[in-house]
């Protein structure tokens, strides 16, 4: 069993960055790939960013692509979220997941992931 804790939410301006942080315990996660997902209010939970397992493949939303950074360190068993230049379309509750399919390219598909964190709310204000 693995059990993620995101950190880092918060509110910022248009344009600022963030910075999401992922920990996770109970296992170690190097051979999983992960992933951060959002969902706003009334909307469905979306695909935000992957990294396979090895962190050589990375995915991305075409809606971020240019601004989010995924990253791991596998030794601290955390996975990062580098946001900048945030929107106020950026606002949602950021997920992050982890697929134990040992995969080197990350799934986009919600349903590839097997364990999931509670969420951190990002607020971006215009």
């Amino acid at each position: 069993q693995v059990q993620l804790v995101e950190s880092g939410g918060g509110l910022v301006q248009a344009g600022g960055s963030l910075r999401l942080s992922c920990a996770a315990s109970g296992r170690t996660i190097g051979t999983y790939a992960m992933g951060w997902f959002r969902q706003a209010p009334g909307k469905e939970r979306e695909f935000v960013a992957g990294i396979g397992y090895s962190g050589g493949s990375t995915r991305y939303a075409d809606s971020v692509k240019g601004r989010f950074t995924i990253s791991r360190d596998n030794a601290k068993n955390t996975v990062y979220l580098q946001m900048n230049s945030l929107k106020p379309e950026d606002t949602a509750v950021y997920y992050c997941a982890a697929d134990h399919g040992i995969r080197m390219s990350p799934s986009v598909q919600a349903t590839s992931y097997d364990y999931w964190g509670q969420g951190t709310q990002v607020t971006v204000s215009s």
